[in-house]
């Protein structure tokens, strides 16, 4: 069965989570995850060379074939969001810059996909991470996050490829 090493990438200025799967079939495993931390004091443009050469370094380590990617959300400040879409833009420079199609996907769909809803919260998304991952022994937050977003990333990519060979 073929395996494919999926990324998962929950981009922020703060803490940038990111999680490795392994999926063949509907087996899911977990290879890997962490939280890029860039220094807090520096200025914009190094917190973003930071989080790229961070995420370029996992992913020469980890050699991910396919890579899934938060949508920017907009709450309630625009600057915020402004900075989100930096941080965005960094990891997926990073993903692309070594080859790889990147899968955006809205925090809400992350969540359907693993927990069955929407609007559940974060300490659900990483006990689902826990059980669809055993090893992962991940707490809520940007780690976990990364994991989903993996995840969801895997079915979607999954679903395209069965309906593209289905098709021709």
């Amino acid at each position: 069965m073929n395996v494919t090493r999926i990324i998962g990438i929950d981009p922020s200025l703060v803490a940038c989570g990111w999680g490795v799967i392994d999926k063949a079939g509907s087996k899911l495993t977990h290879v890997g995850n962490g939280v890029i931390r860039p220094p807090a004091k520096e200025p914009l443009a190094s917190r973003l060379h930071f989080i790229f050469a961070a995420l370029t370094e996992i992913i020469d380590e980890y050699k991910p074939s396919e890579s899934g990617v938060e949508q920017a959300f907009m709450k309630d400040n625009a600057m915020s969001a402004l900075k989100l879409g930096q941080a965005r833009a960094a990891c997926i420079l990073a993903a692309t810059t070594n080859g790889l199609n990147v899968g955006e996907y809205a925090a809400k769909v992350v969540k359907k996909s693993v927990v069955g809803t929407g609007a559940a919260d974060k300490a659900q998304v990483a006990h689902m991470i826990n059980l669809l991952l055993p090893g992962a022994h991940v707490k809520a937050g940007d780690a976990a996050d990364a994991l989903a977003i993996a995840i969801t990333h895997g079915n979607s990519y999954v679903a395209v490829a069965q309906l593209a060979r289905r098709a021709g």
